[in-house]
């Protein structure tokens, strides 16, 4: 093996690419991003690292537009995404000028993991070390989406998704809980599964709600810590509910 993860162009015999596997690794070591799509709301939301004191957390962003309708979230090394975000959104405007109308977000997507994928099978490069959630509305249908990519190319359309650290569990929760919401039930979801992995509660977590007719909107901290409380006492009186019969008997 040792060999033959030198060059991203060989392939081991057994039929690895072990530098799209290391990128898979960066993924998995990443962030957590989760992104769920209502019937008419879609969030993203992600892990993110408490900022240093002096540090302006505004400057720290997981989630970000690529056009009025499309935005992205990602895991993995985040050097890379902003080379990802920027050729996306070249990509984005150029089609607007070249076509006169705004990209879909499978499109798009087709583009990022096109990307991806030659990044794989070319020498003297490396494989993009992230996976992205790529979410937006139809410009010609105003239907919701949701897509993933991962570092080997490869993208498919979801109801609910994770990626990054611990999301098999993030999915596993979403499998179980998943039904089709809207507004802030879809919003609710969302902390929900992220709640799963991420301690300090609000503190942690990054949340961008879009909806057709406004767009992507970061949710405040407070925004947040609020929608986190609902659900600690949702939890709470679950709980008791569950106490309380066996109590009586």
């Amino acid at each position: 093996m040792a060999r033959y993860d030198r060059a991203i162009t060989v392939f081991s015999p057994d039929g690895h690419l072990f530098q799209v596997e290391y990128a898979l690794e960066a993924v998995r070591k990443g962030n957590a991003a989760v992104g769920v799509r209502g019937t008419d709301t879609i969030v993203l939301g992600v892990e993110k690292k408490s900022a240093a004191k002096l540090q302006d957390s505004r400057s720290v962003r997981k989630i970000v537009n690529l056009d009025n309708h499309i935005a992205l979230a990602c895991a993995g090394l985040k050097a890379d995404a902003r080379v990802l975000i920027n050729k996306a959104r070249i990509e984005c405007q150029s089609h607007r000028l070249t076509v006169e109308d705004p990209v879909t977000v499978e499109y798009i997507t087709r583009y990022i993991a096109g990307l991806q994928q030659k990044y794989t099978q070319s020498g003297g490069v490396r494989p993009f070390g992230l996976s992205t959630l790529i979410v937006g509305f139809d410009p010609y249908t105003n239907k919701p989406a949701l897509y993933q990519t991962d570092p080997s190319g490869t993208f498919s359309a979801w109801k609910a998704n994770a990626t990054g650290r611990n999301s098999n569990s993030i999915r596993e929760f979403l499998e179980k809980n998943y039904k089709e919401t809207s507004g802030q039930e879809t919003i609710k979801l969302a902390i929900r599964a992220l709640l799963e992995v991420v301690e300090s509660g609000g503190k942690n977590i990054e949340v961008a709600v879009m909806t057709k007719d406004h767009g992507l909107r970061q949710l405040e901290e407070a925004e947040i810590d609020a929608i986190v409380a609902d659900i600690e006492a949702e939890k709470a009186a679950a709980e008791a509910a569950k106490k309380g019969p066996a109590r009586e008997s």
